[in-house]
């Protein structure tokens, strides 16, 4: 039920934007290497995860890793064959910065960086950008920086980020960033975990037009790491000031200033060297380390963004993010594509959700990213960009952070622009990259995502991980994949990381992602929320998104969240909507929910309880904290607050479930 328009494909792209897709180039590369012959994606896809060696083999060499050793072999499988403890690319040596940056001396644009508070925007050209690392590079090994070692970020989605990143890694060091809205409890959290020896902060930022001095945290943080040996203070506003025992970013640059006729080195590392270290949104505990390696980022990043988004030299991506997100650095991987950067620091609010459209069209971005909460916010208000806006140069829309609606689908073709690969993309920090997303040489059906990712061996299992089609399960990745995590930080005997991933199905070693899919016949997938997170009235699994999708259709409506809980020895649904301003949740409205939900859904998808809260609790990346409010209606703490965008709104939810334990009729 419900599904019908989801069969009916939105786009289906020209036959000239086939041809001229990066995909189709690498389907017949792969054909005349193979001597196979492929009548669409499905069956390249397909190919991919049966020939899983022979795929990353050709994909590294068709996508251009530059090696500065070639590897012995493709992968090296366990003993035992399992999924975990295999090599790729054994005995290869490869560097970071000179696959991001191949061409030290490229003059065409590589970086704009608009900043809320600023009046004109940073340009950087390839060429600067590199003269620029070399110096950061530089300044980190005189304050002791080695490979191995870590540098943590707290800083804006501004050109000091990429350049930091980038220096790192060209040393064979770490990298860690969070965005400067976290508290210092929620830093400490984070990078007391991981004992960085430099600390880069930012001394402000503008947000909704008001200026938010980060300097008190970040000397907060500086004194709760003893690990520290060198504090710089970035700057992007030009404020003026810094602390005492900090540096500020421009004298960081000068201290590595190279000497006349002296050239940089980039480190050369394994493929399976650490590159960076994410991290787990953290709201039930301290949030885990989750180490991702150099080469496995690389291969996975370049197979996504160039076959995928059909990214490349001349384009440029915009994708609205922080520092904070895996977004950021799936972002900054474009740099080694050839495309440019478009960097947006700010904020987007209702008086002007025309602020990221308006960059698309005066920069001629190609590719466009962002989530479905934004795309909801513009449909609800009536936003129509293809009336205000030159959108003729975006090619690709996309979207991830929670599941894409039908609706928004409708809505991007209608008011965006009806010739635009929509892509909606799922896969998470734990993998750097995606499970599944888009491809641009196929039809896009309305609340699907389009397929699995090429060599994403993924299939969809119930309890007995028995395989599914066309019914919902779990997402399992079933063979082994580049970017699978070096492990957690700390966790050497790797216990955590099999327990996170690798035991919920105890008769075969797969990857279990945790969310709740269904595979349909034509190739596409509907993500209907995290598998945790589903509910179970009357012990019937309902994916959350499958209630948003018709609750939040409501005018009146503007955000919802669905809950299980326990009660009388069963489970049953509450949903808690926040309404537009003004509004109450009366009788009416709560009839025409619960009518609207059964007849689409069925009766089991009605809440046996309407509550009307002023906000919905989110994570920093934009994913509804469904666990958290679940929590706190069962007088479970929250260890780790600071890790919700909005912990405010957290006391309505602490009064309902006061509310809920009263005896009914008191």
């Amino acid at each position: 039920m419900g599904h019908k328009a989801a069969f009916q494909a939105l786009w289906t792209p020209s036959e000239t934007r086939i041809q001229g897709s990066r995909m189709q180039a690498f389907l017949k590369y792969v054909e005349g290497e193979t001597g196979l012959r492929f009548a669409d994606y499905a069956e390249l896809q397909a190919w991919s995860c049966d020939d899983l060696l022979r795929f990353w083999e050709l994909a590294a060499h068709s996508l251009g890793v530059r090696w500065d050793r070639k590897p012995e072999a493709t992968y090296q499988p366990a003993t035992g064959g399992g999924i975990l403890g295999g090599e790729w690319f054994p005995k290869g040596r490869l560097s970071w910065l000179r696959n991001m940056l191949p061409n030290p001396d490229d003059p065409s644009l590589k970086i704009i960086s608009i900043i809320e508070g600023r009046q004109q925007p940073i340009l950087y050209t390839g060429a600067q950008l590199y003269q620029a690392v070399v110096r950061c590079a530089r300044a980190l090994q005189k304050v002791g920086v080695t490979a191995g070692d870590r540098v943590a970020a707290v800083v804006p989605n501004t050109v000091e980020a990429v350049i930091g990143s980038l220096a790192t890694a060209s040393l064979g060091a770490v990298w860690s960033s969070a965005s400067p809205d976290f508290g210092a409890a929620g830093i400490v959290d984070r990078f007391g975990q991981i004992e960085p020896k430099v600390l880069l902060a930012t001394h402000s930022y503008v947000y909704g037009g008001k200026c938010f001095d980060c300097r008190e945290t970040a000397k907060e943080v500086q004194r709760a790491l003893p690990s520290l040996r060198a504090c710089v203070l970035v700057d992007p506003l030009d404020r003026g000031g810094t602390p005492d025992s900090w540096q500020s970013w421009d004298e960081f640059l000068s201290s590595g200033e190279p000497l006349q006729g002296e050239v940089f080195e980039p480190m050369s590392t394994s493929f399976s060297h650490p590159l960076y270290i994410l991290f787990s949104s953290g709201t039930t505990g301290k949030p885990k380390c989750i180490v991702h390696s150099v080469g496995g980022t690389l291969l996975q990043h370049k197979k996504e963004l160039m076959l995928h988004c059909d990214l490349g030299p001349g384009k440029r991506l915009l994708y609205f993010t922080t520092c904070g997100w895996m977004m950021w650095n799936w972002m900054v991987s474009a740099l080694g594509t050839g495309a440019s950067l478009l960097l947006f620091e700010g904020s987007i609010a209702p008086e002007d959700f025309g602020v990221l459209w308006r960059m698309v069209a005066e920069h001629k971005v190609q590719c466009f990213g962002t989530s479905p909460k934004f795309l909801a916010a513009c449909q609800k208000a009536g936003l129509k960009p293809q009336e205000r806006f030159d959108l003729s140069a975006l090619e690709t829309l996309l979207s991830t952070g929670a599941p894409l609606m039908p609706e928004q689908f409708d809505w991007v073709y209608q008011n965006v622009k009806s010739d635009l690969h929509l892509a909606s993309i799922s896969g998470g920090t734990d993998i750097i990259s995606c499970f599944m997303l888009g491809n641009p040489i196929s039809p896009v059906y309305g609340g699907e995502i389009q397929g699995a990712g090429l060599g994403m061996a993924l299939a969809c299992w119930d309890a007995e991980g028995r395989p599914l089609q066309s019914e919902k399960g779990e997402l399992v990745c079933t063979k082994p994949f580049p970017s699978m995590p070096l492990g957690f930080w700390g966790d050497h005997e790797q216990r955590r990381y099999r327990e996170a991933y690798f035991q919920y199905f105890p008769q075969k070693e797969v990857w279990r992602h945790g969310d709740f899919i269904e595979l349909r016949p034509h190739g596409g997938i509907v993500v209907y929320g995290r598998s945790d997170a589903t509910l179970n009235p009357g012990g019937v699994r309902i994916g959350t998104a499958e209630i948003y999708r018709q609750v939040e259709t409501f005018p009146e409506v503007q955000d919802s969240l669905a809950v299980s809980l326990e009660q009388d020895g069963d489970a049953v649904m509450l949903l808690f909507v926040k309404l537009r301003e003004g509004l109450a949740l009366d009788a009416q409205l709560t009839q025409a929910i619960k009518k609207r939900l059964k007849e689409q859904l069925s009766p089991r998808h009605v809440p046996a309880g309407f509550y009307q809260v002023p906000d919905i609790p989110y994570t920093r990346s934009g994913k509804k904290l469904e666990l958290a409010v679940t929590r706190l209606l069962q007088d479970l703490p929250l260890d780790n607050e600071s890790a919700i965008a909005n912990p405010e709104c957290l006391a309505a939810y602490r009064h309902w479930a006061e509310e809920l334990k009263r005896p009914r009729g008191s």
